[in-house]
């Protein structure tokens, strides 16, 4: 699925390299973003300004939450938690096809060897019960 993305755009992906490690993958995403940055000194300067707005508005207490929520109906709630559910899953990072061949391989060579020992213990222990009791 992710091959039909690449695909689309050839230009922008052929002079990068894809970056392996999830640490990779969250700096390159950071450095696309400049407003992300914690360098920048804009970003600094509007963070400051904002807080010192708010410390100058703020002169009344604030509203109890009954005031100002209202019942949300059921099925506003089900749209609200599928556009969350969706968002989520845009932050996953997916494990490209051949991680997850490998996986797959470990997982079934894992539960092979499990199966073997259970099967060894169950046969030894059942043949000690017969010679014991006989």
């Amino acid at each position: 699925m992710s091959e039909g993305r690449e695909q689309d755009q050839p230009e922008e992906r052929e002079g990068a390299s894809r970056p392996v490690t999830a640490a990779a993958r969250r700096e390159r995403r950071g450095s696309a973003r400049p407003a992300g940055r914690k360098d920048s000194a804009e970003a600094k300067k509007a963070a400051a300004a904002d807080s010192d707005a708010e410390e100058t508005k703020k002169g009344r207490p604030t509203r109890s939450r009954a005031d100002s929520e209202k019942r949300v109906g059921f099925f506003a709630r089900i749209v609200r938690y599928i556009r969350e559910v969706v968002s989520e899953l845009r932050k996953v990072i997916w494990p490209t096809r051949k991680q997850m061949i490998t996986y797959t391989g470990v997982v079934l060579v894992f539960v092979a060897f499990m199966v073997a020992l259970v099967f060894g213990l169950d046969t030894a222990f059942a043949w000690g019960m017969f010679r014991v009791f006989g």
